[in-house]
């Protein structure tokens, strides 16, 4: 890899190479405590090498990653549980966000986002990996398996299940992971059961979004993640982010869409409500948080926050934490 040049851009300085392609950012950001650097890898979607324990069917663990923008994919199947305030959800071409907690199967290669991405409050997570050669091997082969065969088959959609069997599930998933082998897998099929049966839960995407629609992606999700996480407060420029990923303004809104099944501005105003819900939630009021946020109106930003969670911004705060 031979260097050649360095650029200064939006968000801090840019490496390329002599094809002129951005190989490495140097983030340079102040957080009080003074400036740092840090060296942010080119961020495409990365394959994760997912180990299993010998004598195991699964991995069950709770990572903890709400600093690193982990857009990534995997052959093994995932169930993810995590109990937050409020999140970004992000799989396949699904984005929104959530409250309280989540509970997502997500399908064998599916591009997806961790979680805990960018979560400022307390969390707890649980993550539950299935071997590709257990779903194709055991599942798909055993008649009294059919109902969850056929949840195996809709989760390349990503299913997020709601009400009642995310209660139940929620504190099976707690015992799963202190269990022993044998009676653990009896847990996770008995799991697996509950969410086939459940009429709770709602395909995040219309269409197969498994990695091979990714792969080729021109467009770094994390750069723009990036870019917005810095600038959302502000005005992003639409030019600068495409100049970025090395597009122009209409090619860059045209892949956009193709990639989130959103335009720019309803991914910045998405984005802008979740980061809302946070400041929210610390106990600031309606109006400070409005313009901490990016909004220059108060009147849209009620409007729209009523528009994406169903209530209000004083609503959503009384009903989290009894104040306005």
């Amino acid at each position: 890899m031979q260097i050649v040049c360095t650029k200064v851009g939006v968000g801090g300085i840019y490496v390329f190479d002599g094809n002129d392609r951005n190989l490495l950012c140097i983030d340079m950001f102040f957080r009080g405590e003074g400036w740092k650097m840090r060296k942010l890898e080119q961020m495409k979607i990365k394959k994760e090498n997912v180990v299993i324990a010998p004598g195991r069917s699964f991995k069950v663990f709770s990572p903890r990653l709400k600093n690193y923008f982990f857009w990534h994919y995997h052959p093994e199947f995932e169930l993810v549980y995590v109990k937050a305030k409020t999140g970004i959800r992000h799989v396949g071409s699904h984005v929104s966000s959530y409250d309280g907690s989540d509970l997502v199967l997500i399908g064998s290669n599916v591009p997806h986002l961790n979680f805990d991405y960018g979560v400022e409050t307390e969390y707890d997570q649980v993550v539950v990996q299935f071997k590709e050669s257990f779903v194709a091997d055991v599942v798909m082969n055993t008649p009294e398996f059919d109902d969850i065969r056929r949840l195996f088959s809709r989760a390349y959609r990503g299913i997020a299940f709601s009400g009642e069997t995310k209660r139940r599930v929620a504190g099976k998933l707690e015992i799963l992971q202190v269990e022993d082998n044998f009676q653990a897998l009896l847990r996770a099929i008995e799991i697996l059961q509950i969410l086939a049966e459940s009429r709770e839960g709602a395909e995040l995407n219309t269409e197969d979004t498994s990695v091979k629609l990714f792969l080729n992606d021109k467009i770094r999700m994390g750069t723009v993640y990036e870019y917005v996480r810095l600038h959302f407060n502000d005005e992003p420029n639409v030019n600068e982010i495409a100049g970025l990923v090395h597009l122009s303004m209409p090619a860059f809104c045209r892949y956009f869409k193709r990639q989130t099944n959103m335009t720019f501005t309803e991914f910045l105003n998405q984005y802008r409500i979740t980061q809302a819900k946070t400041e929210l939630l610390k106990g600031f009021s309606v109006a400070d948080v409005c313009y901490a946020c990016g909004f220059e109106s108060l009147s849209y930003f009620n409007k729209l926050f009523k528009k994406l969670e169903g209530m209000g911004p004083l609503a959503f705060k009384k009903r989290y934490i009894g104040r306005g």
